[in-house]
């Protein structure tokens, strides 16, 4: 039987290129509660914007149960306020710079099509475009720092774990699902990258 106490409302927290969404997905799996990728709430056709994000946003976190991304700033403080646990990928920077540029390359190459048929723009954009996903990521690599002790001021009642590397995901969520009564998850592989969606507050991108 899974044990009580286990978290039914989790947020995934980190920068671009720490996996938020491929862990997203497994703790669902192993929680047995839906997975929602924030950003298919927000992005629209074309990058932009969804006006109804917001609305969404709050009939989400509404719901009993729940795995999304904390991201895009308008959104966090509803997603504090319900969330009892907050998962924190604090993972080596050059480890999501990796991730993030793979990843980038890997949706281009194949075309692939993401939120409300969006594709990541051409290559040439890295140098163009000062917003691009990869430049981005780097400008935006320290913003999480400290984040344990802002969360423990501004949202006193959630847990967070703090995980470090991919080994220690790994471990935590093969705790999780033996408290959940389920079979542990396959390790991530070294060799490979996490290839979800998810970004942190990423400006809108023209295809």
């Amino acid at each position: 039987m899974p044990e009580p106490g286990l978290p039914r409302r989790v947020l995934i927290a980190g920068t671009s290129g720490a996996g938020k969404t491929t862990l997203a997905g497994r703790l669902s799996h192993v929680l047995q509660v839906p997975h929602t990728e924030l950003d298919g709430l927000h992005h629209g056709p074309h990058w932009t914007p969804r006006p109804e994000f917001e609305d969404d946003v709050r009939d989400l976190v509404a719901s009993d149960a729940w795995v999304t991304e904390w991201q895009y700033r308008r959104a966090r403080p509803l997603l504090l306020g319900r969330a009892e646990m907050l998962v924190w990928l604090d993972l080596p920077v050059q480890v999501r710079m990796r991730q993030v540029t793979r990843r980038t390359l890997h949706r281009r190459l194949h075309r692939t099509v993401l939120w409300n048929g969006n594709v990541e723009p051409p290559l040439a954009t890295f140098l163009t475009d000062p917003d691009h996903i990869v430049r981005w990521a780097w400008r935006t690599r320290r913003s999480l720092d400290g984040l344990d002790e802002r969360l423990a001021t501004e949202a006193p009642h959630l847990e967070v774990v703090r995980l470090r590397s991919r080994a220690e995901i790994d471990r935590w969520l093969a705790t999780v699902a033996a408290r959940a009564g389920r079979p542990g998850p396959r390790p991530q592989p070294e060799h490979r990258d996490y290839v979800g969606g998810g970004s942190t507050d990423v400006p809108s991108r023209a295809t």
